[in-house]
């Protein structure tokens, strides 16, 4: 049974597992002070043109999300999020539980507009008897493989300055987003067009671990105590600096994106030869096509993937995700398999 469930199954590239070998016996600072997290944060703050920013490693996307929130909302603000944001469907009511409402925006391919944003602060105006609209979450590639251009994102940013609200891009698959099928945005235009954004490790080649960057310094002020409090300030902080110098220190971080991108773009390619639909147009490395139940049945046999939605009695949208690691081998043979009638 190969797996295209998730673009974490495998554990982590090579060259992450030797620099952590290597490096294991020399003694370092605990909490984050170690010198490959001080050299990885100068290292991204190079990639993203920003010198002002302020970065801090964490473990995993929804407790980077939770804390980021966390720290920036106060009791009776709210955060504005697609109904497929990761917030919203898939963090078990985290961010509800520490006192923040998600208000919920439909959308047809995941991404969040100006305009859907402007009803939402109308609908929540009556001051003081409903929550405050206070930021916008956004992710990058969206959780159905959608990205966003660069012209949206600054139309995106301007908005929410306008209407003082921050904006906050989830980047658990930045990587995949930025080498996508027709991306323009770069490192540097995700810097400039948020206040605050993370970089995904989890889902692209590293055993674990998100770097949050604050574009501007004062929006981290005391986030070190807030991680400390909710327990997401590392003794062994090292581990994950260690694993974005390695990604970063080159172009690693981004030839193991493309590589998950491509292999979900062979199999796009065969699924669009074969005749059949997609959910989303497949850009990255999430791709939803719209099937038969009977092929699905089929598939799923020797392949583990998700049901994401019925489409009618007889068709349903399934998703499939390639990591950077993929075999492309079971690429080959998934299409194969797909070809069989």
């Amino acid at each position: 049974m190969y797996s295209f469930k998730n673009d974490y199954s495998e554990g982590a590239h090579p060259r992450i597992l030797n620099k952590i070998v290597e490096t294991n016996l020399i003694q370092q600072p605990g909490y984050g002070e170690d010198e490959y997290s001080a050299q990885a944060k100068e290292v991204l703050r190079k990639k993203i043109s920003n010198t002002e920013a302020v970065i801090y490693f964490l473990s995993g996307g929804t407790q980077t999300n939770l804390i980021v929130i966390a720290s920036l909302l106060r009791p009776h603000e709210a955060v504005i999020s697609a109904k497929t944001g990761h917030i919203y469907a898939n963090e078990t009511g985290s961010i509800e539980a520490t006192g923040h409402r998600v208000i919920t925006i439909e959308t047809a391919d995941g991404r969040l507009t100006p305009v859907a944003i402007a009803e939402v602060l109308k609908e929540y105006s009556l001051r003081p008897h409903v929550v405050k609209p206070k930021m916008v979450y956004i992710s990058n590639s969206t959780e159905i493989g959608t990205v966003y251009r660069k012209s949206e994102l600054r139309e995106l940013f301007e908005f929410c300055q306008s209407q003082d609200l921050y904006l906050f891009l989830d980047g658990a698959r930045l990587g995949n987003a930025l080498t996508a099928q027709d991306n323009d945005l770069t490192l540097p235009d995700v810097s400039a067009y948020t206040d605050i954004f993370y970089i995904g490790g989890t889902k692209n080649g590293a055993l674990l671990g998100e770097a949050v960057v604050f574009n501007k310094a004062f929006w981290a002020e005391d986030f070190d105590y807030i991680l400390k409090q909710r327990g997401a300030l590392l003794a062994k902080g090292r581990l994950l600096g260690i694993q974005f110098l390695e990604l970063f220190k080159d172009d690693l971080y981004f030839q193991l994106a493309k590589h998950a991108n491509s292999m979900a773009m062979k199999v796009a390619d065969a699924i669009k030869t074969e005749g059949y639909s997609f959910l989303t147009r497949p850009v990255s490395n999430q791709i939803f096509p719209i099937l038969p139940q009977e092929l699905i049945d089929r598939l799923s046999r020797k392949y583990d993937f998700y049901i994401w939605q019925p489409v009618d009695a007889k068709q349903s949208a399934i998703r499939l995700i390639t990591s950077w690691a993929t075999d492309e081998e079971q690429v080959d043979r998934f299409i194969d398999d797909l070809k069989q009638r």
